[in-house]
C-alpha cells in the first residue's frame, strides 16, 4: 500500500508527558528554574532538548553544558517512569498497518537513549520499520526535517504520509513537510490542535480507510 504512517513517541506511542513533567520539576527545582504548565506545553514539549535548555536557562545558557543538562533530565526521566504501556489501542493499530503492508516510522525529538528504552519497554520496536531521534536531525520541530527524513527513508512521497503528533511544534512539522496530520489529545484539547486534519483520543477506532480518506 503507498501509505505511510510516521509517528511522534512521546504522547503518542505512551502517554510519558505526566513523567517528563515530573521530570522537570524534579531537575527545575535542582536548578532554581520556575516554568507554568503554558510554558512547558509551548516551548518544551515536542522540543529537542538542545532547545529546551536554551529556553530553560536563557541568558545563563552554555552550549558545553547543554548535553550534560539534558543527560541529568532524561536520567531523572527514565528512572521515573516505571510502568510504561502503549497508549489506548495502539498495539491493535500497529498489527493492522502491518497486516496492510502500510509502513511506519517513528519521528521523535528525544535523545536514541529514550527512544530504546521506550520501545524495548513495551515490546513494539519490530512494527516500525525505521526510527529517527534528535542526533538524526539538525533542525528539531517545528522544522519538517524529521519528517521528510524518515518519508524519505521509508520511499514514501510526502503527500502519501500521514504524522500522529501531539505537540503543537509536531503538528506544524508535519503540516510543513506537507504530510496529513491526526493530532491525539495526550497533551493539548482538541481545540488547541484543530489544525490537525483529524483528531483523536487515542487510537481506538482508528482505521486505515479514515487514513485514506484524509489524502
Amino acid at each position: 500500500m503507498n501509505l505511510a504512517v510516521l509517528f511522534d513517541m512521546d504522547g503518542v506511542i505512551v502517554d510519558s508527558n505526566p513523567y517528563h513533567k515530573l521530570a522537570f520539576e524534579a531537575f527545575l527545582k535542582r536548578h532554581d528554574v520556575f516554568l507554568t504548565d503554558d510554558e512547558l506545553k509551548r516551548h518544551v514539549y515536542g522540543r529537542t532538548n538542545q532547545e529546551i535548555m536554551r529556553f530553560i536557562f536563557k541568558d545563563n545558557f552554555s552550549e558545553a553544558r547543554s548535553e550534560i543538562w539534558a543527560d541529568e533530565k532524561e536520567a531523572l526521566f527514565r528512572e521515573l517512569y516505571k510502568e510504561v504501556s502503549p497508549v489506548k489501542g495502539l498495539v491493535s493499530f500497529l498489527q493492522t498497518l502491518k497486516a496492510k503492508d502500510v509502513k511506519t516510522a517513528v519521528g521523535t525529538s528525544a535523545p536514541k537513549i529514550n527512544l530504546y528504552f521506550i520501545l524495548e519497554k513495551i515490546h513494539l520496536i519490530h512494527y516500525f520499520d525505521t526510527l529517527l531521534h534528535s542526533a538524526d536531525v539538525l533542525f528539531g520541530k517545528p522544522n519538517p526535517e524529521i519528517y521528510l527524513k524518515a518519508a524519505a527513508r521509508l520511499q514514501i512521497e510526502p503527500k502519501n504520509c500521514i504524522v500522529i503528533e501531539d505537540s503543537l511544534p509536531g503538528i506544524k512539522a508535519g503540516l510543513d513537510a506537507g504530510m496529513k496530520v491526526i493530532g491525539i489529545t495526550t497533551t493539548h484539547t482538541a481545540e488547541e490542535l484543530a489544525n490537525a486534519h483529524l483528531v483523536i483520543e487515542d487510537f481506538e477506532g482508528l482505521s486505515v480507510h479514515a487514513m485514506l480518506d484524509l489524502l
